[in-house]
């Protein structure tokens, strides 16, 4: 089986050192003392820490969180770097109504490395000829889509800068016109299409090899799905942002997510506690940057919850592993009998049914009652009875969920661009009788 590109892009990498773990215990000593010396948040947070004393990743691992919300109380002041050397911002939505919220700085320096990564990391699914159609907002230069097309380009393939979906027949016929032979997109976009093209293009024959699916989770369910439709093989990516977009990539065994250890330490720790736990128990994930200057990250905790996969890839490769990312841990929803709702258990249940392209939910309560109000996204218009599978669907996967199944309403286009949402409602549910 084809080694994971990564191996051989962290090999140039780190030659002089003699092996990764001292490369990244360096590297963080470096971080640690460029954040200290000119980021004003890492001056007050990391008084006291000194990089001289970190002699191993142990001693690093005593130094405090950070958390998106110390971010967006006040993101300048985690800058490293003069404001004239940054060349990206990006601003980041968050939960709360005042306040500047999330904004994350990079140089020039700091979005080549991401170009880098991504040039390495696309190498597992494409080849020098390729023609990638990249279904990502990528308008402005420095954004993910056009650093992504960045990366294509000097690996020899031709990146199609498009942007996400606003009419799947015009999406599907541009495939088949241009030849694309792979894509990258999100994955309930990508779904919609697929559904879309089985309904009313029977006789589509895709030229597409591969496919890289990013920014969210991808059920079981959906990955089958997009695979028999356009007869390729599915990449999963994980990356936020705050990583500088690019965190980790599927190699050719798809058996989880090879990291980018070359630019970012990564960590998985207790979510109560902040110890780390052991390969194989599930935690939040926490990075911190090795060669970031504009907007150093030191322990950042994501929010992400996953675990290190214990047993070696069938790839042999020396990097590790992380499962895929199926949930944030903010996001579960307490239910009665102590059970909870997440949004994958939710894309387990809605994309195994025919038609649902995405959805987002919400769930009301009361003392006796729960239940949900789903908005269903669906390329085309349903079939007679389609409402009623899908809330017997529901009800019969989520048992704490009562009977009293407020509402699901359907909208035939693709949905917006933007986090699917699971949210508690405003207003309580009518006690039953």
């Amino acid at each position: 089986m084809k080694k994971t590109p990564l191996e051989s892009w962290t090999d140039e990498k780190i030659k002089p050192y003699s092996q990764l773990r001292s490369y990244q215990l360096a590297k963080l000593k470096e971080t640690v003392g460029h954040a200290k010396a000119h980021s004003p948040f890492y001056r007050w947070r990391l008084a006291g820490y000194c990089e001289e004393d970190i002699g191993s990743l142990e001693d690093f691992k005593s130094l405090p969180f950070t958390t998106g919300a110390d971010l967006a109380t006040d993101p300048l002041r985690f800058l490293a770097v003069s404001q004239d050397e940054i060349k990206r911002i990006v601003t980041l939505e968050t939960s709360g109504t005042t306040g500047l919220g999330k904004r994350v700085f990079f140089t020039e320096a700091d979005l080549e490395s991401t170009i880098d990564f991504f040039q390495w990391g696309m190498s597992t699914l494409v080849e020098r000829g390729d023609k990638v159609l990249i279904l990502l907002p990528g308008e402005r230069p420095g954004g993910v889509g056009d650093l992504l097309a960045q990366g294509l380009s000097k690996m020899g393939a031709t990146p199609i800068p498009h942007g996400p979906i606003t009419d799947f027949g015009q999406m599907a016929a541009l495939i088949t016109r241009k030849g694309i032979t792979s894509l990258v997109g999100i994955p309930t976009q990508v779904l919609g299409l697929a559904r879309y093209i089985e309904a009313l293009s029977p006789t589509f024959q895709s030229p597409l090899r591969s496919m890289l699916l990013t920014t969210d989770y991808v059920s079981p369910a959906l990955l089958n799905f997009v695979e028999n439709i356009f007869t390729c093989r599915v990449f999963n990516h994980y990356g936020m942002t705050e990583m500088g977009f690019g965190g980790g990539v599927d190699c050719a065994a798809r058996g989880g997510y090879h990291l980018r250890e070359v630019d970012l330490y990564w960590e998985i720790v207790d979510p109560t506690t902040g110890t780390p736990v052991s390969p194989g128990t599930r935690g939040e994930i926490v990075f911190s940057t090795l060669t970031r200057r504009g907007m150093p990250l030191i322990r950042y905790k994501t929010g992400d919850e996953a675990h290190f996969v214990a047993e070696s890839c069938p790839c042999r490769t020396y990097l590790q592993r992380i499962a895929y990312v199926k949930d944030r841990l903010p996001g579960r929803i307490a239910l009665p009998e102590g059970d909870s709702l997440s949004l994958s258990q939710l894309d387990d249940i809605l994309f195994s049914l025919p038609h649902v392209a995405d959805f987002d939910a919400t769930v009301y309560f009361n003392a006796t009652n729960v239940g949900i109000e789903l908005i269903l996204y669906l390329p085309l218009p349903p079939p007679t009875g389609f409402l009623h599978q899908t809330r017997e669907a529901v009800l019969g996967t989520l048992p704490s969920i009562s009977q009293l199944f407020l509402e699901a309403r359907v909208i035939t286009c693709p949905r917006p661009v933007g986090k699917r949402m699971l949210k508690w409602g405003n207003f309580l549910l009518p006690t039953r009788n």
